[in-house]
């Protein structure tokens, strides 16, 4: 068993070699052409790069604590809500789809999109927006939920591909691979059409208030909806060479953002949610920084809490 194992071993790389040179795009970057990690160390065997990183994703603790943070609702009764893991893993789902499709690399995509939101904090975006403003009156300095992802990738020695594509999933900066292309447009679709269906279960939304023009181009259910963006996304950068959605449906897709923003993020209903969330940030962040926590420990205990331990920490405050 130990020579199987050693002869296994020893044809690995080159076997991935040889079997990315037939089967990816000429596009797609090769796995053992990443440029490497921050901090050099022997490579696995038996796994590529891109998957060793995937692995060390899944293992770490800001992975595991996705399960206990929130999308929109600060504590959602009820077994179908979606948590922040279950998000990373319908996006990450999704992008594989697109990369396979597209002759990319499935295991660089795989591992971006399960790292893209380990950095989010408790709360949802409401959450978010609480801790930037703590930090910019502490630090002057704002925060962003991917560069918190960015420096766990970091931590966790990531290669450098995946780096990059966690820190640019959001924000202005575009990310250098198009695997990472694919994660950024469908975080986006993830997100947009299953926020729909929580709102809905909450009694928020009805059918009949979702836009029509939208809706009728994308699809009546959050399935339908999934299924037309991912197959205008492949069809749309096959033909472009680069990762791009239709005019058409892009701006359908954002338009349905704008109205999510305007109705669930941001909408009447929600702001006592948000409101409980922002005070719950605020008093736990205070109460770290007046016993002497130095600001970024601070930040980084916040961003790191799940919604329930935050619940629970702010109420011992009292």
């Amino acid at each position: 068993m130990p020579e199987t194992a050693g002869q296994v071993a020893h044809a690995f790389e080159s076997r991935v070699r040889e079997q990315e040179e037939h089967s990816l795009s000429p596009l797609s970057l090769r796995s053992y052409e990443t440029r490497g990690r921050a901090e050099p160390e022997e490579e696995c065997s038996v796994r590529t790069p891109f998957q060793r990183d995937r692995d060390r994703l899944v293992h770490s603790k800001p992975f595991r604590r996705l399960k206990g943070k929130t999308q929109v609702f600060i504590d959602p009764v009820g077994d179908h809500y979606r948590p922040r893991m279950t998000h990373t893993l319908e996006t990450t789902a999704s992008s594989r789809v697109v990369a396979r499709a597209l002759r990319l690399n499935e295991d660089l995509t795989e591992a971006i999109g399960l790292g893209h939101d380990t950095g989010h904090t408790p709360f949802g975006h409401v959450g978010e927006e609480a801790l930037d403003e703590e930090l910019r009156r502490h630090a002057g300095r704002p925060f962003r939920h991917n560069e918190q992802s960015f420096a766990i990738a970091r931590r966790l020695n990531l290669t450098e591909e995946v780096c990059d594509g966690i820190l640019t999933h959001t924000g202005e900066r575009e990310p250098a691979t198009l695997e990472g292309k694919i994660v950024r447009i469908v975080d986006r679709v993830a997100y947009i059409n299953h926020e729909i269906d929580d709102p809905m279960r909450f009694g928020i939304l009805g059918e009949g208030d979702l836009p029509r023009a939208e809706i009728a181009l994308l699809g009546p259910t959050g399935a339908t909806r999934i299924d037309t963006l991912v197959h205008d996304l492949i069809e749309t950068s096959e033909r472009q060479g680069d990762i791009r959605q239709s005019d058409e449906v892009g701006e359908a897709m954002l338009s349905l953002r704008s109205f999510m923003f305007e109705r669930v993020y941001l909408g009447p209903l929600v702001e006592a949610e948000h409101r409980r969330a922002r005070e719950v940030v605020r008093r736990i962040f205070q109460h770290l920084i007046e016993r002497g926590d130095d600001v970024e420990e601070a930040v980084e205990y916040v961003a790191g809490m799940t919604y329930r331990f935050a619940i629970s920490f702010a109420e011992g405050l009292d």
